[in-house]
C-alpha cells in the first residue's frame, strides 16, 4: 500500500513538472523503478508510458483552451513524432542506446549555458518562420525527437520547449503548449509498441494517470498564470537536475 502512496506522489509531481516544460519522467520512472527493482524494464517504461499520455492529454488540453496554440506547427511535428517514436522504440530492440547515455550531459550543458547567456531567449513570443519553410522545420524537429523519445526519452519534453523557442521564435509559454501536443504524440507511439509487445501493468498504469492529470492540471494554470518567466526558470532548473543524472548515469557506466 505504501508503495501505491509512493508512485502516486511521484506521477503527481512528474505530471506537474511535465505539464510547465517536461522532465517529468526524472521523477516518475525512477521511482517506478526503485519500488519495482526485479520487474522488466520494458514493462516499467511501457506502463510510465500509459500514465503518462493522461498526463500529457490534459496538460495539452489545458492549454489550448487559454493559449493560441500554433497548429501550423503542432500539427506536422506530431505527426511527425508518432511516425518516428514508434521508429525509435522499435531500433532501440536492435541497436544498443549507450551512446546516448554519454552524449546527452554534454548536449544538455550546452542547452543551459545557451539559455542562461540568453537572458531575452523565449521572453517573447516572435514566430520567425511561415508558410511551408515553418511546416518543413516542424516535420524535422518532430522526426528527430520523436525518434529520440522512443529511441531513449529523457529530456524529451524539455528539448521540444528549447527547440521551439529557438527554432520557432515562440516565447516559453507558447513553446510548451505546442510541446504538450507532440508529446502526446510520441507517448501514444511508445505505447502502441509496449502494449503489442505485452509490457504494460494496466491497473498500475491508469492508477498513476489520475495522480499525473492532477498534477497537469495544476502545472499547466501555474504556467498560463506565472507565464514564460516561470516557465523559463522551471526549465532551467529541469535542465540543470538532467544534467546531474544522466551525467551521474554516464560516470556509472564507465
Amino acid at each position: 500500500m505504501v508503495d501505491f502512496w509512493v508512485l502516486g506522489v511521484a506521477a503527481f509531481g512528474a505530471g506537474l513538472v511535465d505539464a510547465v516544460v517536461g522532465g517529468g519522467g526524472l521523477i516518475q520512472l525512477p521511482t517506478m523503478f526503485t519500488v519495482f527493482p526485479n520487474m522488466a524494464p520494458a514493462t516499467l517504461i511501457g506502463t510510465n508510458k500509459l500514465a503518462s499520455i493522461f498526463g500529457t492529454s490534459v496538460a495539452a488540453v489545458s492549454y489550448a483552451r487559454r493559449v493560441a496554440i500554433a497548429w501550423s506547427v503542432a500539427t506536422p511535428a506530431a505527426m511527425a513524432a508518432l511516425v518516428f517514436a514508434f521508429l525509435g522504440a522499435y531500433t532501440v530492440t536492435h541497436v544498443s542506446a549507450d551512446f546516448m547515455r554519454t552524449a546527452l550531459p554534454i548536449v544538455l550543458v550546452l542547452v543551459a549555458i545557451y539559455t542562461f547567456a540568453k537572458k531575452d531567449f523565449g521572453s517573447v513570443h516572435a514566430p520567425i518562420h511561415t508558410g511551408a519553410k515553418e511546416q518543413s522545420l516542424a516535420l524535422v524537429v518532430g522526426a528527430v525527437i520523436g525518434f529520440y523519445d522512443g529511441f531513449f526519452g529523457p529530456g524529451t519534453g524539455s528539448f521540444l520547449v528549447f527547440l521551439f523557442v529557438r527554432v520557432f521564435g515562440f516565447d516559453f509559454l507558447g513553446a510548451s503548449a505546442v510541446a504538450k501536443i507532440v508529446n502526446v504524440a510520441c507517448n501514444f507511439a511508445g505505447l502502441v509498441w509496449f502494449g503489442y509487445a505485452g509490457h504494460l501493468i494496466w491497473q498500475l498504469g491508469l492508477t498513476m494517470a489520475v495522480c499525473q492529470i492532477a498534477g497537469s492540471v495544476i502545472g499547466s494554470r501555474l504556467a498560463m498564470k506565472h507565464g514564460s518567466g516561470f516557465v523559463r526558470k522551471l526549465f532551467l532548473v529541469v535542465v540543470s537536475v538532467l544534467i546531474v543524472k544522466t551525467g551521474h548515469d554516464a560516470w556509472l557506466r564507465w
